[in-house]
């Protein structure tokens, strides 16, 4: 059994079949994570950007390309 992280709801997830990088929801809280390793099992909360931090992004890469 695997426990979300923020809500601590069983995830239901099939441990045999699961992959480093893959993203998975908890059907309870909505939270995404990125599996970060499967033996053990490690779960990173994936940060969603906002569309403001993601125009900032964008115009701080175009500044550093000008160089």
């Amino acid at each position: 059994m695997v426990l979300c992280p923020e809500c601590e709801t069983d995830l239901d997830l099939d441990e045999d079949e699961l992959e480093e990088g893959e993203i998975v929801s908890c059907s309870e809280c909505g939270t995404d994570f990125e599996i970060i390793t499967v033996s053990p099992l490690e779960l990173n909360p994936v940060e969603e950007l906002d569309e403001d931090e993601d125009e900032e992004v964008a115009e701080e890469e175009e500044e550093d390309s000008d160089y």
